[in-house]
């Protein structure tokens, strides 16, 4: 089974998914989802006081939510996730203005993702729009998206040639980040002060170029 993470965009707001290949269906980060509805600045307490006031939601809570590994500041953690259907129950338990167009924002991105397994172009085309609504400059993102194409050469390659996905890719990686910036890529982002973000979509035209010519 092979899972693939991702962000996505729901009014500026980021929200960690992964998709699932067997099932082709998306997970959604729970809290995540939680705090983008009730704009909570501790999701968690919110979880649990609602589960409190649900005691329906609480009992089928396990059948809910998966546990799947999720990038954090820390690194990757197990992390409550549902697709669409389980978040609708979710939904149901939070007074939230935003619900109705969350639910629309959810079957869109499951729609879209659907489009692009068949016309991968539309991936790209997706990510384009997606930087641009983040403000990031046309030279950029055309830096970023050459980024991504290298990106997928080289883990092809290197899956290609037995090399094992998650420790073994983060060690070739922070490799690749020392050889042109001194830094393995968790010191990188700490010295650019960067938390739960993505590292390349921070880095300057001059990084990403450096970043792609690395050896």
């Amino acid at each position: 089974m092979t899972k693939k993470q991702a962000l996505q965009l729901f009014e500026q707001r980021k929200v960690r998914t992964v998709w699932d290949d067997e099932q082709e269906k998306w997970y959604f980060c729970v809290v995540d989802v939680v705090e983008v509805l009730t704009e909570s600045k501790d999701p968690t307490d919110y979880i649990k006081k609602m589960k409190k006031r649900e005691p329906e939601l609480a009992k089928g809570w396990g059948q809910i939510v998966t546990p799947l590994a999720i990038q954090t500041p820390g690194g990757k953690q197990k992390m409550n996730c549902a697709t669409i259907e389980g978040l609708f129950r979710i939904i149901q338990a939070i007074p939230s203005s935003k619900a109705e167009p969350f639910k629309q924002w959810m079957a869109q991105v499951a729609s879209q993702r659907l489009d692009q397994m068949q016309d991968p172009e539309k991936s790209i085309d997706q990510a384009i729009v997606d930087y641009k609504r983040l403000g990031y400059s046309d030279a950029w993102i055309n830096q970023r998206i050459k980024s991504i194409e290298v990106r997928k050469e080289l883990t092809d390659e290197w899956k290609r040639t037995g090399v094992q996905e998650g420790l073994e890719y983060a060690s070739l990686t922070d490799i690749i980040t020392r050889e042109w910036s001194g830094f393995t890529t968790k010191q990188y982002k700490r010295h650019k002060g960067l938390r739960k973000e993505n590292l390349r979509d921070n880095m300057t035209n001059l990084e990403i170029a450096l970043n792609i010519l690395a050896p």
